[in-house]
């Protein structure tokens, strides 16, 4: 069974489309080779700065022929009818067959197709995988009209078997497929010929190309590893950067130097980001010290001098990237140390979003948030209140324009500077995390409350102004935004309702909309009464019965809209928190159980109700009175919408007839105070666990007792006995989204 080896060769391919476009290239090739009736035993695709490789092994010597029958119009149709289906077969009147079936005579038509050698097979595949490749970017060059990443230069494409190799005839664009490659393109120029992807992998190695990514990673690497030894030091780990550079080298060769005595008094951070985004650098540590004082740039070619040349161009490239990072760190460090009011003032004058206002104004939100989350989260509100104003000074520096991804990072240094107590300054960087399911979270109380009201006011500003995730579409992160805030209260066990955090916070947006005048002045008034009552509905009213009912129209629809995009963010929140608990294993039906249930804004009670109720579900007791819950549940709508009337007003004693009926209401008298008492307290446990003893009670009322008795007297009240058990249920977690 023959294998077959592609390998298109051209000018560099950019590091961050290699691995999606050998990926790409293996799914077109091995999907066309599939629809043709071809299976293979393995597959595998490569790319390196300048090819794309896939092999594929044990493909058989042909296509399979196969017979298709495909039945068409009555014999007696329009001729229209019968035209069309000759079109779409291939076939002439001739060749079609009559059959009698129930429907009178019918034509059919029998198409036998014949097996294909998979030279010609794979000649196919490969020229409509290369002229509908999926790349980002694609470029024309010269005359022809093929589009490519780069000027495409080369296609080998083999069948091997053994010793013989055949080359697949193919043409694209004046390329014609073969045999032969090339190895480095300053080292081992030459082209050679190949007989096997084992020769292939072989010959390229020895004409100074590691084709795997993963194996030239792994070299740089540990070259690099061992290079910083030498000299005292340690790479500082960087994955991202490694997978990167791998792209960008066929034969890397790692070479160290040292970073200049004058730039070592630049924090770490500055040193590592200008190394990174400039230089493609690696960062060298002294482990004693935590200093970077080094640096690893990996070339693409050995050189006599060994890369002394390189290195020295590098270093002196690197020398004015880092007196640039000096000059800016210089400057700024002026400013911080003269107590960085102008940066606060220019950031007023910075647009955060052209609906949204300024960074100024965003910061005095942001301020107004923090010092109300202090209580809560354990801070000091001035504490906070500062820690907000000074949190995104650092945007206004000219270290953080030149370099975005150091925010926060130098805002700590640059608030240290300017004397700000050290979680002031500590805020400044930690505000902005989580980033990611990765990221940790901050822990420090007055971290912790900036970065709840920074994210928020984003959520909520993007909310009020009708800005939300669409599909797989969402530019302003606000998914991350409201998983951090998920992540920030539970993981600091933080106690707080969001639904009144969430109205004052669109509030505040809506204030920042309007100019000076008695609607701000309203609006403002407004704010005031959310604060002292906690709830808008009551803070709303409170408001007009002051003005005597007299409001502006524009306030009458604030008071309409304002609850709705504040339930519409609750919601989004509690969609989040569906995502991120099932990734720890709790079921959504029962996450969707929980959030029905009052306090629902309380996430980290949420949680815990959520963790009860699945452990509950999971035990034996728990199944059966679910089983018991959904009976009497449905025997009780069914007899309510054939009544007309609801039975909630609860059964009598009195009128049990059964032991068994009479064992129930005490069960429920006695387990309904527990279960009453221990949600009250919280302790869902304890409420499940309560719970679980009615199981028995239930199942030996439902196995001697009908519930639709003859007596009318006697059903009403069983029916109500029902409604007992539905409510004490309901009052631990709404059952009847439970799936099953």
């Amino acid at each position: 069974m023959p294998d077959l080896l592609i390998e298109l060769l051209s000018e560099e391919i950019p590091a961050r489309m290699q691995t999606r476009a050998a990926d790409d290239l293996k799914r077109l090739v091995v999907e066309g080779l599939a629809g043709a009736g071809l299976s293979h035993a393995a597959a595998a695709a490569f790319a390196s700065p300048r090819r794309l490789v896939l092999s594929v092994e044990g493909l058989p010597a042909e296509s399979p022929a196969t017979r298709e029958e495909r039945k068409g119009p009555r014999a007696d149709a329009p001729d229209r009818a019968i035209q069309g289906f000759l079109r779409a077969t291939g076939l002439t009147r001739d060749q079609l067959e009559t059959r009698e079936t129930a429907r009178g005579p019918v034509l059919f038509a029998v198409i036998e197709h014949p097996a294909r050698p998979v030279a010609e097979i794979v000649a196919a595949v490969l020229e409509a995988a290369i002229r509908g490749f999926p790349w980002p970017k694609s470029m024309r060059w010269g005359a022809g009209r093929l589009k490519w990443v780069r000027p495409l230069q080369s296609i080998l494409c083999i069948l091997s078997d053994g010793e013989d190799a055949q080359v697949v005839p193919l043409e694209i664009d004046g390329i014609c497929a073969g045999d032969t490659t090339r190895g480095h393109r300053f080292m081992a120029p030459d082209s050679f010929s190949v007989t096997s992807f084992d020769d292939y992998r072989a010959r390229l190695k020895r004409a100074h190309v590691l084709l795997d990514s993963a194996e030239r990673a792994d070299h740089i690497w540990h070259e690099a590893t061992a290079s910083a030894f030498a000299r005292g030091l340690e790479i500082v780990e960087d994955r991202g950067l490694l997978a990167e550079v791998a792209g960008l080298v066929e034969w890397p060769v790692v070479l160290t130097g040292e970073i200049g005595a004058e730039f070592l008094e630049l924090p770490g951070e500055v040193l590592r980001t200008s190394m990174r985004e400039h230089q493609k650098f690696f960062s060298l540590r002294n482990p004693q010290t935590g200093q970077i004082e080094g640096f690893a740039t990996v070339a693409d070619r050995e050189t006599g001098d060994g890369g002394a040349a390189i290195l020295a161009g590098n270093a002196r490239v690197l020398a004015a990237r880092l007196a640039d990072a000096r000059f800016f760190w210089e400057n700024d460090l002026r400013v911080a140390r003269a107590g960085l009011g102008s940066w606060l003032d220019s950031l007023d004058r910075v647009t955060f979003h052209r609906r949204l206002g300024s960074q100024g104004a965003r910061i005095a939100r942001i301020e107004a948030l923090a010092r109300e989350l202090a209580g809560p989260v354990g801070a000091a509100p001035e504490a906070a209140g500062q820690a907000a104003r000074f949190a995104k000074a650092d945007l206004a520096s000219e270290m953080v324009y030149e370099f975005p991804e150091l925010q926060g990072v130098m805002g700590r240094y640059y608030l240290a500077e300017a004397g700000l107590p050290p979680e002031i300054a500590r805020a400044a960087e930690e505000h902005y995390a989580p980033l990611g399911p990765s990221d940790s979270v901050p822990e420090a109380p007055v971290s912790v409350a900036v970065a709840l009201a920074d994210k928020l006011d984003t959520l909520a500003g993007f909310w009020t102004i009708g800005e939300k995730p669409t599909g797989s579409k969402d530019p302003f992160a606000l998914r991350r935004a409201a998983l951090g805030v998920i992540r920030l209260l539970l993981e600091n066990r933080i106690r707080m309702k969001l639904a009144p955090l969430v109205e004052r916070q669109i509030l505040r947006h809506e204030i920042a909309g309007r100019g000076e005048g008695e609607e701000r002045a309203l609006l403002e008034d407004l704010l005031g009464e959310i604060a002292r009552h906690g709830v808008f509905g009551i803070a709303w009213k409170a408001l007009k019965e002051r003005c005597r009912g007299s409001l502006p129209q524009h306030l009458e629809e604030v008071s309409e809209r304002l609850p709705e995009t504040a339930a519409d963010l609750l919601g989004f929140f509690h969609d989040r928190l569906k995502v991120h608990l099932r990734a720890g294993g709790i079921r959504h039906d029962v996450i969707d159980a929980c959030i029905a249930m009052p306090g629902n804004d309380d996430l980290p009670l949420l949680v815990r109700r959520a963790e009860a109720l699945q452990d509950f579900l999971g035990t034996e007791d728990g199944e059966n009175l679910l089983r018991g819950f959904r009976r009497a549940n449905n025997i009780l709508e069914q007899a309510e919408r054939k009544d007309g009337v609801e039975y909630s007003f609860g059964g009598d004693i009195g009128f049990a007839e059964a032991e068994e009926e009479r064992a129930l209401f005490q069960a429920l008298s006695e387990a309904g105070e527990r279960i009453r008492q221990a949600v009250a307290d919280e302790e869902f446990a304890t409420a499940m666990v309560a719970l679980a003893a009615l199981r028995t009670p239930i199942d030996a009322f439902f196995e001697a007792v009908q519930v639709n008795a003859d007596s009318p007297i006697l059903r009403r009240n069983r029916l109500n006995l029902l409604s007992d058990i539905r409510s004490l249920c309901l009052s631990v977690a709404d059952l009847r989204r439970i799936e099953g």
